[in-house]
C-alpha cells in the first residue's frame, strides 16, 4: 500500500494541524510539543493530529541497524491519543516514502489531511536526505502557505529531555531519571514462561517474562518493581540479567511477587521498573545468593511502606 493509500482512510472534515515524529516512549519532551500542538489547532478552529511510524525509518534508511524501543506501537498510539489529540496516524515507513522531497511530503499533507499546521522541535527534519530541516520547512511554509511552529526542547537540569537521554538512563540502571523524564514509571510487559527453576529452589519462585526483543531492557541488577496481572498490583522485586552464580544463561527478566500465591504462567505480566536496589553479581555459593535475595526483598518491603 502507498502511502498516499494509507492516508486516504484520514482525511478530515476540516484543516488540520500535525506533528510528525517516531515518538518514541511519549516522554515529557514529546507531551511539550504535543500540548502546542493542542494550543495551536484549538486557536485555529482546526484538529490535532499525530503522524507516527510503524517502525523506525532508521531501520529502512539504514537496514540492519538494531534498533530497540520505549513503547511498543500499540502504547505509543495509545498514550497519544490519551493527550487529547484527534487523529494518530501510524504510517509504513517505505522506501518509497524515504524517497520523498520535503516538499511532495509536506503537498501529500496539504492535499490529504488538509494540512494548515505543523509543529517541530528544532532538531526536527523530514524529506529525503532529512533535507527537510527547521530553515527549508520555514522557507516552505511561506511558499506552500501552511504555518510552522518551533517548539524549543523541554530540558531538565541542563539536559533537553529526549529519547536518547532515556535511553542512556536506562543504560545504567537510573530509573529515578528515567521515571521522571517519561512522567510516569518505565514499563516491561510479556507472557510468562518457563524457566529453570532456580528461584523456586531458593524460596524465591519468579515469573520469567519473556519481554519482547524490541524492547529497550534496563542495565543488569536487582530492581523493585510494581506487577501488574489481572488488573491487580503487587509490590516485587525483578532481577534482569544472566545468572552468574548458576553458570550464566541467556539474559532474563525473573520477577518475584511478595504477597502473591498462584499460578503465572502464560499469563501477561506488566512490571513498573521503580528503582535499582543493586548490579547483578556471581555469589560463591546459592546459599550466599539466599541471603542476599531476602536482603533484596525486605529492603523493597521497606521502600513500598515508605
Amino acid at each position: 500500500m502507498s502511502v498516499e493509500d494509507e492516508l486516504k482512510g484520514y482525511t478530515p472534515d476540516t484543516k488540520s494541524w500535525f506533528s510528525i515524529g517516531v515518538f518514541d516512549g511519549v516522554h515529557l519532551g514529546h507531551r511539550h510539543l504535543i500540548k502546542n500542538l493542542l494550543e495551536q489547532s484549538q486557536k485555529s478552529g482546526a484538529i490535532s493530529g499525530v503522524i507516527t511510524f510503524k517502525q523506525h525509518p532508521r531501520q529502512v534508511i539504514s537496514a540492519g541497524t538494531p534498533i530497540t524501543y520505549l513503547t511498543n506501537l500499540d502504547e505509543r498510539v495509545r498514550l497519544l491519543k490519551e493527550l487529547g489529540v484527534d487523529v494518530v496516524i501510524a504510517l509504513t515507513f517505505t522506501p518509497e516514502l524515504a524517497q520523498f522531497s520535503a516538499r511532495d511530503f509536506i503537498g501529500l499533507l496539504q492535499k490529504r489531511l488538509r494540512l494548515h499546521g505543523l509543529v517541530v522541535g528544532p532538531d526536527f527534519a523530514l524529506g529525503k536526505g532529512r533535507e527537510g530541516d527547521v530553515v527549508t520547512l520555514q522557507r516552505l511554509a511561506g511558499d506552500m502557505g501552511f504555518q510552522l511552529l518551533v517548539v524549543p526542547h523541554l530540558t531538565q537540569g541542563n539536559e533537553a529531555v529526549s529519547s536518547t537521554a532515556v535511553r542512556k538512563a536506562l543504560s545504567t540502571g537510573a530509573m529515578e531519571s528515567v521515571t521522571r523524564m517519561l512522567g510516569r514509571p518505565y514499563t516491561l510487559t510479556g507472557p510468562v514462561v518457563s524457566g529453570k527453576g532456580q528461584g523456586r529452589v531458593l524460596g524465591f519462585p519468579t515469573a520469567n517474562i519473556q519481554v519482547n526483543h524490541n524492547a529497550t531492557i534496563p542495565a543488569d541488577g536487582v530492581y523493585v518493581t510494581r506487577a501488574h496481572i489481572s488488573n491487580k498490583s503487587y509490590p516485587s522485586v525483578t532481577n534482569i540479567g544472566q545468572c552468574p552464580t548458576f553458570g550464566g544463561c541467556e539474559r532474563t527478566v525473573e520477577v518475584f511477587l511478595l504477597d502473591y500465591s498462584g499460578d503465572l504462567y502464560n499469563q501477561t505480566l506488566t512490571i513498573d521498573v521503580l528503582e535499582r536496589i543493586r548490579a547483578e553479581k556471581r555469589f560463591d555459593s546459592p546459599q550466599e545468593l539466599q541471603k542476599q535475595i531476602n536482603q533484596d526483598v525486605e529492603k523493597a518491603r521497606k521502600i513500598f511502606i515508605g
